[in-house]
């Protein structure tokens, strides 16, 4: 028979003996209890034996490695040791049930009110988006407890059940996982819940965003903005602060600006510090139904500026074409669907997409130099199939700007659109290319740009808009470039608006290339025959016609694409059936290729 000594493993307190001199005593049973640190450490028993011989009494204070009592194995209490009990299922700890109690009112089931008339509006619920938005099972919240910083005018159990989350679900996860992998598709979320005090900014839901805003910092992680709210709350009365204009939310999330992809949805109404802060994401997502405005009906008439309904303060019929939203779509989940597809450019490249048979290309532009064509037509044939995505497609129509893919590579892409003012650049397509070719740089994403203009718009009206800073916007921005760039030239390449389309000049991109049917001049041809010739042409009397017709060919002639490829101010003519494999090729070279650091810039406007 085995007999062994039970020494106690820690310093303490005896405060039980569970077994007398004599006591059988099952396997793993206490025999002694220790109290240590405020912990209960029982000694057990090693094997079913019994008590022989006690060393220590209740209340002895005892030293770790101490002999406790001397344990004996023996047949006899073998057989009439107490087996242990077979376990039960016991019930939940009383504060884990206070945890699941809490985690239900999170749900849209403990609201059915509330979710209820959500989709009466034909709109969904915050958690309904963040489900949507986030791949499933990968979706981590954070501040999910807490509630409205108003305990000292409500009662806990109002708050728990009608300020879930404080109006804010905050939380990281992966988005497009499936396509790109987990580490490249990690994302965070802020979403306000507009059934929560009208989505307003409270005390602890400032705390949350900013908790989730410096994580995002440090962990370099997209952020998708769910907007809709009326802005700051002023019923948080438990926070003893009086303006609460130290608040570092607004300048936390700015500070993200170029760090990383900031994503901004609204639907509904959205205002005040919530419009404050859905304008600093780099791409807003607007519903039809959003009204966004930096005040609200309340604070216009606060202001004596008169009563508005909240969806006359800024309907997407007038955000969309002013530039402040970038894309427009019908309801959330088309916005949830749109966010993920943006992210998607921002996750790298995927394997080569499907081409489209480019042949049509030589036939895209038509033969009369002065005729419209429509070059969205010419980006989606470039481009994988089905992966353009046109930004501020409402605002400053003289330039396209989209992301695509090429052979699965993200580009930024950016074209001339003839079909306003000729292609021209005006002050809103300034300010729009300026902002994509930011954008483009600050996420590395090499720049593509189709051009077909003949220059600056100019005259009186066009100077009105204070064209002058606007259109130098676009050589500031472009000399700060530090991604690969390349041209190619369409049909017109005339003066410095051909020059701003290419980064600042013909051989600031990495790549210029012309289509065969390119032609290039100081500025317009008709223009400068008129202005460089007035002598010939006003002493040519009834030839005047004759003589302008003739100059204006040999100047065509002269700024042919293969003139200019021949003088080395571009670098190549292509088939337009090849551009696609000609970008492709510069990708592929351009490919990992070490970047300078970025380098601040004061803009011009």
């Amino acid at each position: 028979m085995k007999s062994v000594s039970l020494c106690s493993p820690v310093q303490g307190v005896v405060i039980a003996v569970e077994a007398a001199v004599g006591d059988a005593v099952a396997a793993n049973r206490p025999v002694v209890v220790i109290e240590s640190m405020k912990m209960e450490v029982p000694v057990e028993a090693p094997f079913a034996g019994c008590v022989r011989a006690l060393h220590i009494a209740v209340g002895d204070t005892v030293g770790e490695g101490e002999a406790l009592a001397r344990f004996e194995e023996s047949a006899e209490a073998s057989s009439a040791a107490t087996p242990a009990a077979t376990p039960v299922a016991a019930a939940a700890h009383p504060e884990l049930q206070t945890l699941q109690r809490r985690r239900h009112q999170l749900t849209d089931a403990a609201r059915p009110e509330a979710a209820a008339r959500r989709h009466a509006a034909g709109g969904r619920t915050v958690r309904e988006n963040v489900s949507d938005l986030f791949d499933a099972g990968s979706f981590s919240e954070y501040g999910a407890l807490a509630v409205a910083a108003q305990r000292s005018r409500r009662s806990l159990d109002d708050l728990v059940a009608n300020t879930p989350a404080d109006g804010l679900v905050t939380g990281i996860g992966t988005v497009n996982a499936v396509e790109v992998g987990a580490e490249r598709a990690r994302c965070a979320v802020m979403a306000y819940d507009y059934t929560v005090l009208a989505g307003t900014q409270g005390v602890f839901n400032h705390r949350k965003s900013d908790r989730l805003l410096e994580l995002a910092g440090r962990l370099k992680l997209p952020v998708v903005l769910f907007a809709e709210g009326g802005g700051g709350r002023p019923g948080d009365v438990d926070w003893p602060i009086v303006a609460g204009l130290d608040c570092t939310t607004f300048a936390r999330w700015a500070a993200l600006a170029g760090q990383v992809p900031r994503v901004g949805i609204v639907a509904g109404r959205c205002f005040a510090g919530n419009a404050a802060l859905l304008g600093c994401a780099d791409v807003i997502i607007a519903t039809d139904s959003a009204s966004i405005g930096m005040g609200g009906p309340a604070m216009i008439e606060g202001g004596g500026l008169g009563k508005v309904a909240p969806e006359d303060v800024g309907p997407v019929s007038v955000l969309g074409p002013n530039g402040v939203i970038d894309l427009r779509v019908a309801d959330e989940a088309a916005a949830v669907a749109a966010a993920k597809r943006y992210l998607g450019y921002f996750q790298g490249a995927l394997s080569a997409g499907e081409a489209a048979d480019q042949a049509p290309l030589r036939h895209a532009l038509p033969e009369s130099r002065n005729a419209l064509y429509d070059p969205r037509l010419i980006i989606r044939t470039l481009a994988d199939v089905g992966s353009v995505m046109e930004l501020r497609a409402e605002f400053g129509p003289g330039v396209i700007t989209a992301l695509v893919r090429i052979e699965g590579k993200p580009v930024a892409l950016a074209a001339s659109h003839p079909r306003h003012l000729a292609g021209a650049l005006d002050a809103p397509a300034c300010d729009k290319l300026a902002r994509f070719m930011q954008l483009a740089d600050a996420f590395e994403l090499p720049l593509v740009t189709l051009v077909d203009t003949p220059g600056f718009m100019v005259g009186p009206a066009s100077e009105a808009t204070a064209m002058v800073r606007h259109a130098a916007r676009l050589f500031v921005n472009a000399a700060a470039l530090r991604v690969p760039v390349f041209s190619v030239v369409l049909r017109r390449g005339y003066g410095l608006g051909a020059m701003a389309l290419t980064a600042g000049h013909f051989h600031a991109p990495v790549a210029t290339a012309a289509w065969p049917s390119a032609e290039f001049g100081a500025m317009g041809i008709e223009g400068a025959v008129r202005l460089g010739f007035r002598k010939e042409l006003d002493a040519a009397g009834e030839g005047r016609q004759a003589l302008f017709d003739q100059l204006v060919a040999e100047h065509i002639a002269r700024g042919r694409a293969i003139n200019m490829a021949s003088h080395l101010e571009i670098d190549d003519v292509i088939d337009p059936a090849e551009t696609r494999a000609w970008l492709a090729r510069g990708l592929r070279a351009t490919a990992g290729a070490p970047l300078p650091p970025r380098r601040g810039l004061l803009d011009t406007w």
